[in-house]
């Protein structure tokens, strides 16, 4: 997965994403608003009104004093225990 910052402030990030789609941009981006000291998360992937641009830019924005990077790493974290949790019911069932 190929990341490129955009933004990097105390309380937004935006990062590019290279060859995701709306399928896991939906779930990370869900993770985030779950996640503690998140204030807002979305993402962009329209090229009309983006310049052309057609891979995902995510953008966080925290609370005063969270670091959206920590924030982040918080979001995938979840994402991948979530993901491990379905794929041991799925072996188990």
């Amino acid at each position: 997965m190929d990341l490129r910052v955009i933004k990097n402030e105390e309380t937004e990030l935006s990062i590019e994403i290279a060859g995701e789609d709306h399928t896991f941009m939906n779930v990370l981006k869900g993770a985030l608003l779950e996640t503690e000291g998140v204030v807002a998360a979305t993402y962009d992937m329209n090229p009309e009104q983006s310049g052309g641009q057609t891979d995902p830019i995510l953008t966080i924005k925290t609370e005063e004093g969270v670091a959206p990077l920590d924030t982040l790493e918080a979001a995938a974290g979840n994402v991948k225990d979530k993901t491990n949790a379905l794929r041991d019911a799925f072996l188990a069932a």
